[in-house]
């Protein structure tokens, strides 16, 4: 199951994580805290990286750069995070390969 990315959504995310978990849905969302709370997993862009590049932009606005002239910029860093426990608790079994990937296992 995919979580989508909506406030309200992102609100409930530990009650969806809860109901898939007895449910034995597997699941996947955009943002990492997802599977911190019990989801399975997350891949999505890293925050903090959005967060200091948005911060450059507000920095040219504030410098006199015209924002209608800024380019739009895409992420460039994305994160990949497995909770382990839940994986188990779903009878999963995740491949060492996709592990080694993983720039954040949750055991």
């Amino acid at each position: 199951m995919i979580v989508l990315t909506s406030p309200l959504i992102y609100n409930q995310r530990s009650q969806i994580a809860d109901i898939a978990l007895k449910q034995h849905l597997p699941t996947i969302s955009l943002f990492n805290t997802y599977p911190k709370i019990g989801g399975l997993m997350a891949y999505g862009p890293n925050l903090p990286s959005l967060f200091k590049r948005a911060a450059s932009y507000v920095d040219r606005i504030l410098s006199g750069a015209n924002p209608g002239e800024l380019p739009i910029e895409r992420p460039t860093k994305f994160e990949l995070v497995i909770n382990l426990k839940t994986a188990k608790a779903l009878g999963l079994v995740v491949p060492g390969q996709l592990q080694q990937l993983a720039d954040e296992l949750i055991e």
